[in-house]
């Protein structure tokens, strides 16, 4: 693993760790996320094992992992993140931009994707949507996710197919908590004012943003909250 330093100068920085193979993108991504005070850098790994022992040790609130690391797949990152760490928020930053990739990696928990062919800085800039409630998507793979999820042609997992959630017709269960976040963002408040209002952390207001996501299969705040609403789950 990398020695990484790590940044001052914001009171709640996201605990921030990156396993990437390529030690000149890896150096490159690390330094310009370094420059923001929302990143907290805690550590960097290069392939596989090395990058779940990361996960475990560090135990970040972000991971951003790209597909393809020696030893095995990025999505069994994806997939000991979001049952070992649910607070966790996963972004991929890979080269793979075909439909199964992307599939693959939303239905294993990421909830951003992000295509290497980007500036670093304007990787990092993406990145910053995390804060509220976002899912940073490279625009190829919006308009991937766009044609995929149009009408006829179903998804795995996702809507108009069996256990699609927000289409299936059945109501999906929200916790108090969660009803309670997405009320709120439908009032127009940002998710540090929520986390305010609720006494929580901005982190945990964004897992349970991250959950409401899941259950309403939504890849948006906008797309949550009208959702919920056309189930009658919020005012």
């Amino acid at each position: 693993m990398d020695p990484t330093p790590t940044m001052t100068g914001n009171p709640t920085p996201w605990r921030t760790a990156l396993v990437e193979d390529d030690a000149a993108f890896r150096a490159s991504l690390a330094s310009a996320a370094m420059r923001e005070p929302m990143f907290e850098l805690v550590g960097a790994a290069a392939d596989l094992p090395e990058g779940l022992a990361l996960l475990r040790e560090c135990r970040p609130e972000l991971l951003l992992v790209d597909l393809q690391l020696p030893s095995g797949s990025g999505l069994a990152l994806i997939e000991a993140a979001t049952h070992e760490l649910p607070e966790c928020e996963v972004v991929v930053i890979s080269t793979l931009a075909d439909d199964d990739s992307v599939v693959a990696a939303l239905a294993a928990g990421a909830v951003g994707y992000l295509l290497k062919t980007a500036h670093v800085a304007a990787l990092v800039e993406q990145l910053a949507s995390l804060r509220d409630g976002g899912s940073p998507m490279s625009p190829v793979i919006a308009r991937k996710l766009l044609r995929l999820l149009a009408p006829g042609r179903g998804v795995p997992g996702g809507p108009g197919t069996a256990g699609g959630g927000a289409t299936g017709g059945e109501t999906p269960r929200l916790s108090e908590r969660e009803l309670a976040v997405l009320q709120d963002t439908a009032l127009g408040y940002r998710f540090d004012e929520i986390a305010q209002r609720q006494g929580v952390s901005v982190h945990t207001i964004a897992t349970y943003a991250k959950r409401c996501y899941r259950k309403l299969q939504a890849h948006s705040k906008t797309q949550a909250v009208a959702r919920a609403r056309q189930f009658g789950l919020i005012g």
